[in-house]
């Protein structure tokens, strides 16, 4: 057996049999739930229980990021638009239309991540106009990781089913 035939047995292109897809859309939504609006999740516990320093912080660290979110969406928002667009429709149509299960996979991991950051975009307006301090920032970065963690069990849900039925349906197990 070549290179390519060793590397290709190893690294398997097939998506919904293959548990490292399984592994990456389980380890991506961990991480995406996690990390709200660029803060680890236990910074916003932190900063209710202790208050002081760690609020401070916490406040501090989501200032910088929605002003570097919005930052990027007010210089290269149409393009950024434009290019995620581009993509999902690629995606889509190799995927669903012509039947190739790479795509159709990343189509099921870029949706929802698209979903996500425009709710990034939405909460990080919110914070700007005025919810960026003590309970109203706390509640903000509540709603944002429920809808976030509501998007991912969705994703992996609507994901585990097409993956399913795929696999049956061509007989690939």
């Amino acid at each position: 057996m070549g290179w390519y035939g060793t590397v290709f047995e190893v690294i398997d292109m097939r998506s919904f049999s293959n548990l490292w897809f399984w592994i990456v859309l389980a380890v991506l939504w961990s991480s995406i739930s996690h990390w709200v609006l660029g803060v680890p999740f236990d910074m916003v516990g932190r900063a209710r229980r202790n208050g002081g320093q760690a609020a401070q912080d916490l406040e501090d660290l989501v200032r910088i990021n929605t002003n570097r979110f919005l930052f990027i969406i007010e210089e290269s928002g149409l393009v950024l638009a434009g290019i995620v667009s581009a993509f999902l429709t690629g995606a889509l149509i190799l995927g669903f239309w012509y039947r190739v299960e790479m795509a159709q996979a990343l189509f099921l991991l870029a949706l929802p991540l698209t979903l996500v950051g425009l709710l990034t975009v939405f909460s990080a307006r919110r914070v700007q106009m005025g919810e960026n301090t003590g309970e109203a920032l706390w509640r903000r970065l509540r709603i944002h990781r429920l809808i976030t963690q509501a998007i991912g069990m969705l994703s992996i849900f609507v994901t585990a089913l097409w993956g399913m039925f795929y696999n049956l349906s061509t007989g690939i197990l």
